[in-house]
């Protein structure tokens, strides 16, 4: 890893990404280094010379050398070679995000540049422009309800105390930025750069258990407290700094456009190890979490504060003091700690009787009376600053930080209610609550929901499962409303999946309900979902019960595994329109909760381009979207980072509510609905009906080993026994990931594009890119996939993982398959791959010379490893976790 490990190309001055290939210089330098100095001469050089290898026949596509290389090597130098490499692909990621943030800053210092996309610096005068009202606009921000959710799901594969070590290296790389540096103080800061990439070659990659849900929860808590709890206040004041210069208005400080949630410790659905007393001890986890960061920005405050005027409403409550505003803090700061030790007690099963606030507003009314008093006695200027940020704190992530989601399987609540059916001899006659056609099921609820009796008798004793379920529902009936987000219900197909929520919400003595938010998730479910809203929205007793609002949550994963990429998106599309069009018969207010992936076959890819391109009228101010895996540490691990996709998301939000992108055409729709059509023909025909597939997938990738990786507390598989259709959707992609042959983003949908542009379809195919923001972004995340997709990497692990005739043959037919979707998008899209995102291009070029030797060291581990027995090799399988880890470093999106 020498300075010779980026290609040595000619740069002018005024190439904006030079900084970057010198960061990437530098960190391959000190890399190369510290494998020299830590591990020997010996190895350092079979590094260097995999790796000239690598650069020398990645075009070639002829691995023999590197094979060759690869197979003298002892086990001790395989796992240290795995290593090295994986190693240079984070460190690459870390100087590609630091730049990023230097492009923001960049764009935000140079007043002779346009604002940067995506920004509101650039949206708002585009807005006004174009003939939007200032009051709207104004009114239309303060307004926003957008809120990312942060899910554990398992693609994030590096270690917390790795990814300190990684922050700490941009920073670093931060502080060379400075133009004001002396060769001395450049020295020390390389010196310690060198030693932090020391320290990282001196810890273990891998996690050595796997993370419970309350790590998880803990790991949600690390992102808020390292980067959002600045970034969001930070962002929010450049959101208040641009309505003044372009509106004229301020951004109230009670405004919450863009907040936080989590799933972490509340999502149950197919994870055991998710219980009602690992949720309750999330929960207070996170009040804890929120008053110590609530605490420490509380002490600084007080020591600004030492002012003596105050307004006449302050010194009502403070009495005739010196220094008014330090008493009422010290109030304040002493119900925070009793908050806190209260919290910190109560998670070891001890209750303290402490006066504790319970209710955000109880320590944001104070807080409030500060600023009021501070603008009153001609102090706006301080009461902008500490304060202003603390006030944004308190509404936006409040005394329990992030609003916990619950989500459960409708199946699950369906069997609890047969089991007190059951138990109360409800249904003698037909066999049960589960045997009753939807339509009784419905009148069984709503006459329960008019019913004022108990439904659950003191002496019922369900199943183990039924009882979870009710103990779950009993605890969220404790809790502050403000602790809690939306109650999901996962593979949600009727009514009667809410309605028997809602009961059981009422039996458990939830007064006040979370909102039930159904997940359409598979194909028919998606197609369904409009006439099971249409006919819960008919309901009486459930439509008074929303306040005119209701949430939907639109699944990717399992509708992209069920039919394909292009069937599912056209599907989730579809799914949206008719979704608005019954709310707005009803006159609700329809909220969309995109459950979005890291991968393009999970709804991953460009987030700006994909709000703009959703249906118009489905985004009107408010959306929800998860946050899943590495995307969190890829989007909000770094404050500039977290601040850029603050604003994406605001700023595309509001262009989408106030100028929702055009309908399709008839034309249009009959098109991509005959691309729907082919492609999940030839989609499910190959993965649910063919012969070979599900032994081609377990034997050529990974999908066996991911098992073994410590990545997230959930089970890989829904269920112990089953094919494909029981294996989740984040590792049947990373499998496919890892061997880059990327099969769910492209199967089907290149065979249908092919065939349109055979029956002279071409010119429909080119104007849809053109004119129609949906089919534009598809094409976009097929240009990504594809672009990081290598047939003859998947060749490789074909022909040294199997000599099974009929998998090789299928293996054969995905490589024309893959040809074939990348021959024929050009012509759609009208130019070569990646030609307008060099960027990207250059990222994918300078990659795949450092992923080829783990790719070759992955199969040969997987030969090796097969032939025995677990842990028989640990040196072997620690080095086949690290080639896991660092080629889903290097791919990014893995999951």
């Amino acid at each position: 890893m020498t300075s010779a490990a980026i290609p040595q190309d000619s740069f002018t001055p005024f190439d904006p990404h030079l900084a970057l290939r010198q960061d990437v210089r530098l960190l391959g330098d000190l890399l190369g280094q510290t494998i020299l100095e830590n591990v020997g001469p010996q190895v350092y050089e079979a590094v260097e010379h995999i790796r000239h290898l690598a650069k020398q026949v990645h075009d070639q596509h002829d691995w023999q050398p590197l094979l060759d290389a690869v197979a003298v090597l002892p086990e001790q130098s395989l796992l240290v070679v795995a290593r090295a490499f994986t190693q240079f692909l984070h460190y690459a990621n870390i100087a590609e995000q630091h730049h990023r943030v230097r492009r923001r800053h960049a764009h935000q210092r140079d007043a002779q540049q346009a604002p940067q996309w995506g920004s509101m610096a650039a949206l708002l005068p585009q807005l006004l422009s174009q003939g939007i009202d200032n009051d709207l606009l104004a009114h239309s921000i303060a307004n926003l309800k957008i809120e990312l959710v942060l899910t554990a799901h398992p693609t994030e594969i590096t270690r917390r105390t790795l990814l300190r070590k990684y922050r700490d290296i941009e920073n670093l790389l931060t502080r060379l930025d400075r133009p004001d540096l002396t060769p001395q103080e450049r020295v020390l800061q390389i010196q310690r750069l060198q030693r932090r990439i020391i320290a990282a070659w001196h810890t273990d990659e891998i996690r050595q258990h796997q993370p419970t849900p309350v790590d998880e929860a803990k790991w949600g808590f690390a992102t808020v407290e390292t980067t959002l709890w600045e970034a969001l206040p930070n962002f929010l004041r450049e959101l208040d700094e641009q309505m003044q210069l372009h509106l004229g208005k301020r951004l109230p400080l009670t405004a919450k456009p863009i907040r936080f949630a989590s799933w972490m410790g509340g999502d149950r659905d197919g994870n055991p190890n998710v219980t009602a007393r690992v949720t309750q001890e999330v929960l207070l986890l996170s009040r804890w979490q929120a008053a110590d960061l609530m605490l420490r920005n509380l002490h600084e405050l007080r020591e600004d504060l030492s002012m003596q005027t105050a307004s006449s409403a302050l010194h009502a409550l403070t009495g005739d003091q010196h220094e008014p505003y330090r008493v009422l803090l010290k109030e304040v700061r002493q119900r925070l700690q009793n908050t806190r030790d209260w919290a910190e007690a109560a998670i070891h099963g001890n209750y303290l009787d402490l006066p504790i606030y319970q209710q955000d507003d109880e320590l944001l009314q104070p807080l409030l009376l500060i600023h009021d008093s501070l603008v009153q006695c001609g102090m706006q200027a301080i009461a902008d600053g500490g304060l202003s940020n603390l006030i944004r704190r308190v509404v936006n992530f409040g005394l329990c930080l992030l609003p916990l989601d619950i989500r459960q399987s409708a199946q699950l609540h369906a069997q609890a209610m047969h089991e007190i059916g059951e138990f109360l001899v409800l249904f003698p006659q037909v066999g049960g609550y589960l045997a009753l056609p939807e339509s009784a099921k419905q009148q069984f609820l709503i006459a329960e929901l008019n019913n004022k009796r108990p439904l659950i008798a003191e002496d019922f004793v369900g199943s183990p499962m039924t009882q979870e379920v009710l103990a779950t529902l009993r605890l969220l009936a404790k809790q502050p409303p403000s602790a809690l987000g939306a109650y999901i219900i996962s593979m949600a197909t009727a009514p009667s999946d809410v309605l028997v929520v809602r009961l059981m919400q009422k039996a458990c003595g939830c007064t006040h309900p979370q909102r039930i938010v159904p997940l359409f998730e598979t194909l028919s479910d998606l197609q369904g979902a409009a006439i099971t809203l249409e006919q819960l929205l008919s309901i009486d007793v459930y439509r008074h019960s929303i306040d005119d609002q209701q949430e939907v949550m639109i699944g990717y994963s399992d509708s992209a595994k069920d039919a394909g990429f292009m069937a599912a998106a056209w599907a989730q599309y579809q799914a949206q329109e008719a979704l608005t069009a019954v709310c707005d018969q009803h006159a609700v207010h329809l909220t969309l909760f995109h459950g979005r992936g890291g991968s393009v076959s999970r709804g991953g890819g460009p987030l700006h381009a994909a709000i703009l391109s959703q249906p118009p009228g489905s985004i009107r101010g408010s959306m929800r979207i998860t946050e899943q895996g590495e995307m969190i540490q890829f989007k909000f691990g770094l404050q500039g980072l977290a601040m850029r996709n603050l604003s994406l998301y605001t700023s595309a939000v509001l262009q989408a509510s106030l100028q929702p992108a055009a309908a399709p055409t008839p034309q249009w729709r009959d098109m991509i609905q005959q691309l729907s059509d082919v492609s999940v023909s030839e989609y499910r025909r190959i993965v649910h009906n063919h012969p070979a597939f599900v032994d081609y997938f377990h034997s050529v990738t990974p999908a066996e080993e991911l098992s073994r990786l410590a990545l997230g507390s959930r089970p890989a598989k829904r269920r112990a026994q089953g094919g494909i259709e029981s294996l989740r959707a984040i590792p049947w992609v990373f499998a496919w990931t890892q061997m880059r042959l990327m099969l769910p983003a492209w199967l089907g949908t290149g065979h249908a594009l092919a065939q349109a542009v055979a029956e002279h379809q071409l010119p429909i195919l080119q104007d849809m890119v053109k004119h129609w923001p949906f089919f534009a972004m598809l094409m976009d995340m097929q240009e990504m996939v594809l672009a990081k997709a290598e047939g003859h990497v998947a060749a490789y692990y074909e022909k040294r993982l199997t000599d099974d005739a009929a998998l090789q043959a299928l293996g054969n037919y995905f490589q024309q398959g893959l040809q074939q979707a990348r021959d024929i998008l050009p012509p759609i899209i009208g130019h070569e791959f990646l030609a307008r995102n060099p960027v990207l291009l250059r990222s994918i070029q300078v990659r795949n010379p450092y992923l080829d030797p783990l790719h070759i060291l992955q199969v040969e581990l997987m030969r090796r490893l097969r032939a025995l027995t677990p842990g028989q090799a640990p040196l072997l399988e620690k080095a086949l976790m690290v080639s896991i880890t660092g080629i889903a470093a290097g791919m990014r999106n893995t999951g």
